[in-house]
């Protein structure tokens, strides 16, 4: 257990002023810690609506995270291509890609693990081996992992030199009014939310090259195409210019007009030179059934 020592910069909610601190604590776990009796001001120990004056020293107990490991799990998998060194799946919308906290299993590491036994790349550790790149617990589509080292370092540098292909499909709130636009903004953590990413001066270079296919009025069909990899960038970049991804509910509209589980992102095309061969090869995925579904609704109502 560690503690941290903080000074209310404001008065305020303690979970609130802890979250806004700046060390690395969100206001969720901020209040989690109170309700177990690990934040204190003045000795005392307080609950998470707690209102701490400007000034005041909080003493945050943050205990050790428990280590996680990934065990091979029988979950099934869409394999679209698989040989001695590359295994490309289509991962379906709600699975998480490798374990972590809150989610120690049930994820795409899980399953890969067992499909494929001890042939996985240990360059990330034992907690995402295998895993190149990584796509969003709510995107749908295609992602490839690295069957051993080789392969892995192989993708890994395609992927920094912007060799790889990644077109993703995407639903968008409101009417684009380009046919094609480059979005080109700097990505980093978040300041007020560090479970988010922003568009952050300063922050990592990212490039996310947009196409219209289809509009709906309020709505747009897109293609995204990557040209680096950061974390939320489609969701980023899109809500950053007035289009949000249908079903965002981090990024997006809080009250959408559909039922959804998550964003209309979709992974559908992946490209890389095979890591042993040199070969060209590309892999797409067609939009899943409640994608086509909400499109097919838009164009009914065009229709009337």
């Amino acid at each position: 257990m560690s503690e941290i020592k903080l000074t209310a910069a404001e008065t305020g909610r303690i979970d609130k002023i802890i979250a806004d601190s700046g060390a690395g604590i969100s206001r969720s776990m901020a209040a989690r810690l109170c309700e177990e009796g690990r934040v204190s001001v003045s000795g005392k120990t307080v609950s998470k609506n707690y209102r701490v004056s400007s000034g005041r020293e909080i003493a945050v107990n943050v205990p050790e995270a428990e280590p996680i490991e990934a065990v091979p799990q029988d979950i099934p998998l869409d394999i679209v291509y698989e040989d001695e060194d590359v295994i490309v799946v289509n991962k379906p919308q709600g699975m998480v890609v490798h374990p972590a906290a809150g989610n120690p299993d049930g994820t795409l590491v899980n399953a890969l693990m067992y499909h494929c036994g001890g042939s996985l790349s240990g360059i990330n550790g034992v907690i995402r081996p295998g895993i190149v790149h990584r796509i969003d617990k709510d995107t749908s589509g295609l992602l490839v992992a690295a069957k051993n080292d080789a392969a892995h370092n192989a993708l890994a540098a395609q992927l920094k030199d912007r060799k790889a292909l990644r077109k993703y499909i995407a639903l968008v709130n409101g009417n684009i009014k380009e046919d094609e636009l480059t979005i080109n903004k700097p990505l980093g953590r978040n300041p007020a939310d560090r479970k988010k990413m922003a568009i952050v001066p300063g922050g990592r270079e990212a490039v996310t090259h947009v196409r219209v296919l289809e509009r709906f009025g309020q709505y747009t069909l897109v293609e995204c195409v990557l040209e680096t990899g950061r974390t939320h960038q489609i969701r980023v970049h899109m809500a950053s210019i007035g289009h949000s991804i249908v079903g965002d509910k981090a990024y997006g509209i809080k009250k959408e007009k559909f039922a959804l589980n998550g964003q209309l992102l979709h992974a559908a095309a992946i490209g890389f030179a095979h890591p042993r061969t040199g070969e060209l090869m590309e892999f797409s995925s067609g939009l899943p059934c409640y994608f086509t579904n909400t499109l097919e609704t838009l164009r009914q109502n065009l229709r009337k």
